[in-house]
């Protein structure tokens, strides 16, 4: 008993600690690159872009192909052995294998390798950009936990002081100091405080889904994260000018790189296009044989007692004497058919080799190449809009980001003098409410106010870190190296 008691108290511990583990937010960006399924769908897509690429080399290989048949046939068909129509009942085999080469394709091959390489590389760059987007995605969502958690902890203290206040407040009003109305104003403060407490806490429960929902986590009821240890750090981003934002920005953001990649690609397109205009070569080399059930021919059967018989007519005539000469002729009884060959000697016997070259040569194809070349070159030059329109969003982007840094670092400084000066008005309140100088509502409105301002430092401070972040992103700063 003793033994189970042991074991069941170590079980439950165990399962406690495995509860209370709290992710941090590297723990959280790099779960969800391994997890996400957007992220997924663009490693299959670059996937599949190396497949093409494999496409594009084996483009220059040769093919090489096998074939095998075996038929029957009634009626009037050709003996495959001896090349002679018959009347027949017959099977026949046939093996063939062909090897052939594209020796020219107008530079189609090349062009595209070329573009195969290229979309490899479009696509790791998109790989690269949703893995910035979902990392900012998850900082965003953990960010604003913190905030909720922050505030719950600013209320649940805050409170705790109006509890004690309301135990001060009694002895005042025991005393005579304090009315009883003062009393049931600082309970009615102490019931409103639980309920934006108890809505403060329905927040960070809310925003701890929506964290687990980004990571694809769905023990939402164990979900937690460690919420100590997140101050600004400065990295002097603030400090870079904005030309020094921009051209990082166009050097390392992929927004720019996919789009200059978008251009290259439709570049090659109207390469590849073109090469329609130009002919093509190949060869080819073929080796083939055959074999049939079919007898390969007749034979003429001879009398076996007298094979052969004397003519009846003289073949000619002695030129001493003049006497006639007779010869001999077969002594043909009948006719029989000679078996077929066996399997692998008709193989041999029948086997063939055929190779050459073919070129063909484009002339008219009913404006489809013309019509391509066009496509082609209208998609390029959609495609260079998108790169000056990429590069045009992101100069605005990077402009909107420094300027939303510097406004949240203002806003963060605010709130922290106002939140001090709040604090110093709150105590002050406090020592003149103990001595009976101010009434019950004057405190619970400066207490409301420094709460408030607590609070308010808590959004602007995490809204500050969030927003430097973004800009050190677009500065080329990677997202797992960035510094909370």
């Amino acid at each position: 008993m003793k033994h189970i008691v042991i074991l069941f108290f170590l079980g439950t511990l165990m399962s406690g600690q495995a509860q209370t583990k709290k992710w941090t937010l590297k723990e959280c960006v790099a779960y969800a690159l391994s997890n996400n399924i957007s992220l997924k769908q663009s490693a299959l897509d670059q996937e599949l872009a190396r497949i093409d690429q494999s496409d594009a080399i084996g483009a220059y290989l040769p093919s090489l192909n096998s074939s095998v048949s075996n038929s029957w046939n009634t009626g009037l068909t050709q003996n495959i052995t001896t090349g002679v129509l018959e009347n027949q009942i017959s099977r026949n085999s046939s093996y063939s294998v062909t090897a052939s080469m594209n020796l020219f394709q107008g530079l189609r091959n090349l062009r595209g390798l070329q573009r195969a390489k290229l979309n490899t590389l479009a696509a790791q760059y998109g790989l690269d950009k949703m893995q910035d987007d979902i990392s900012l995605f998850v900082a965003n969502a953990f960010l604003q936990v913190l905030t909720n958690k922050a505030n719950v902890a600013v209320l649940q203290a805050q409170n705790q002081v109006t509890i004690d206040q309301i135990t001060r407040t009694e002895d005042l009003v025991d005393a005579g100091v304090l009315p009883q109305g003062d009393l049931l104003e600082i309970r009615a403060a102490d019931a409103t405080e639980k309920q934006s407490l108890v809505s403060a806490e329905n927040g960070v429960k809310l925003s701890l889904i929506n964290l687990a929902q980004l990571l694809l986590i769905r023990d939402y009821a164990s979900f937690d994260i460690e919420d100590k240890g997140y101050e600004i750090v400065d990295t002097g981003i603030l400090d870079k000018s904005v030309a020094e934002l921009l051209d990082a920005a166009q050097e390392n953001r992929n927004e720019v790189r996919i789009a200059e990649m978008n251009v290259a690609l439709a570049q090659k397109d109207v390469q590849i296009a073109r090469s329609s205009y130009l002919p093509s070569l190949g060869a080819y080399l073929n080796y083939n044989t055959r074999e049939s059930d079919r007898f390969s021919g007749v034979q003429t059967l001879l009398d076996p007692e007298t094979p052969f018989l004397s003519t009846t007519d003289p073949i000619g005539f002695v030129d001493s004497s003049g006497a006639a000469v007779y010869g001999f002729s077969p002594n043909i009884i009948g006719l029989q058919e000679i078996p077929a060959k066996p399997w692998e000697e008709q193989l041999y016997l029948n086997d063939g080799v055929s190779y050459g070259v073919q070129m063909n040569i484009p002339i008219f194809n009913g404006n489809a190449t013309r019509n391509n070349v066009k496509r082609s070159r209208i998609n390029l030059l959609n495609r260079e809009l998108m790169l000056e329109q990429a590069k045009m969003d992101l100069e605005s982007t990077v402009y909107q980001a420094l300027v939303d840094a510097k406004g949240a670092l203002k806003a963060y400084e605010a709130a922290q003098k106002a939140s001090s000066s709040q604090e110093l008005a709150f105590n002050y309140a406090q020592q003149r409410y103990d001595v009976g100088l101010i009434n019950a509502f004057d405190f619970s409105q400066s207490k409301t106010r420094y709460d408030n301002s607590i609070i308010d430092l808590n959004r602007a401070k995490y809204d500050y870190i969030f927003k430097l972040k973004v800009l050190e992103l677009y500065f080329g700063i990677p997202a797992a190296e960035l510094k909370f």
